[in-house]
């Protein structure tokens, strides 16, 4: 619960002195690629023991300074979230399902014994980065503003236990398309490493999640695939994500699946906002396991007619090709089903505010 020094706490806004010149911006606009270009300005609120959130500002996107013996360097007290601004049919901004992302921030902040943040406060913090730094948003189709709060630990100390002061910070990258091969359907690669384990922080947005997937990711490069997958920890045989999205499974007698969260599995917001879409379209969504061997076979008789992959960044993403140490399979025609692009159609025209928000997931800004 928000403190009431939290609860009325004020931003101090302190403008970029020297931004970034409308030419150096509309040249970024033009090509934004993902994750390599960032706004003019960030957030910054400080955590201290004792005191609550405090000194909230917004100020000209700048490096960290820390102390050599900061917690986060050495013990990793460190979680994110990732959302996307949208600019919207009407030329107003709008943010998709910000209070999801908040609860979700919070929820990986107890799993690291981190401070939680007030919900309200966290979706301040990102309106009033949007709105100061709305003129990165790209106007290409697809393109949108993609927002990286996070939360670290400051304190300067060894030794292990929880923190005592911490920095939540929200920087912004103008965003194009996650992808970068072109490819009409993804393909993967089976990975021999595991992701989590019961009783870990699958279920919490930390970086150490995503560290522990960059040699298995790099080994499906390497073999020409654009993502891995992960098996469970304890049979090794049934299907949990991707290295950072979740999963569907498309059968001929229009019954999806998708890996049940169990702990080990991210709980994905627009996973969630998928099941809502496919049950609204009269379509049974079941939540349970899924083997390789099953995925294999059913890929082979026919059963099994598409698989998509979604997640923020790369949103909905089919998968037409798998491939492990016992081999590869192909799924349907290779390429994007027809359920598949009709669920990433309806969910983008929701986001975009080409369709009606039936849910209350928009959350307009100014």
């Amino acid at each position: 619960m928000a403190t009431c020094a939290e609860a009325e706490l004020t931003f101090s806004i302190q403008p970029n002195p020297a931004p970034a010149s409308d030419e150096t911006r509309a040249a970024v606009l033009a090509n934004p690629g993902f994750g390599t270009h960032f706004t003019d300005h960030m957030v910054t609120i400080d955590w201290t023991e004792g005191t609550g959130w405090h000194d909230a500002t917004i100020a000209a996107r700048q490096p960290i300074a820390l102390d050599p013996a900061a917690a986060v360097l050495h013990y990793a007290q460190e979680i994110f979230e990732g959302l996307k601004a949208y600019k919207q049919a009407d030329g107003s901004i709008a943010l998709f399902r910000p209070d999801a992302n908040a609860e979700r921030f919070n929820q990986s902040a107890e799993r690291l014994a981190m401070p939680t943040l007030p919900e309200d406060l966290f979706i301040a913090a990102i309106e009033k980065l949007v709105e100061l730094d709305k003129g990165w948003i790209p106007e290409a189709e697809g393109a949108s503003l993609y927002l990286r709060p996070f939360m670290i630990a400051t304190e300067a100390f060894l030794g292990v236990r929880p923190a005592k002061t911490y920095k939540f910070i929200v920087i912004a990258s103008p965003a194009g398309n996650y992808f970068k091969s072109g490819a009409p359907a993804v393909s993967i690669w089976v990975s021999e490493y595991t992701r989590a384990a019961p009783g870990g922080t699958g279920a919490a947005k930390c970086g150490g999640n995503y560290a522990a997937s960059l040699v298995p990711q790099g080994e499906a490069l390497a073999r020409g695939h654009d993502q891995v997958v992960f098996l469970d920890a304890a049979e090794h045989k049934w299907i949990e994500e991707l290295g950072g999205m979740n999963l569907f499974y498309v059968f001929d007698d229009g019954t999806i699946l998708t890996p049940a969260l169990t702990g080990t599995i991210l709980p994905g917001i627009t996973r969630k906002s998928l099941i809502a879409l496919l049950r609204e379209e009269g379509l049974t969504v079941n939540e349970g396991r899924y083997s390789l061997d099953q995925w294999r076979a059913d890929a082979a008789s026919g059963k099994l007619v598409e698989t998509f992959a979604c997640g923020t960044a790369a949103v909905v993403t089919p998968v037409g090709k798998v491939a492990g140490k016992d081999g590869e399979f192909t799924i349907g025609t290779g390429g994007p089903g027809q359920l598949t692009r009709k669920v990433k159609d309806r969910l983008v025209a929701i986001q975009r505010g080409q369709a009606p928000d039936t849910h209350g997931w928009i959350r307009k800004i100014g």
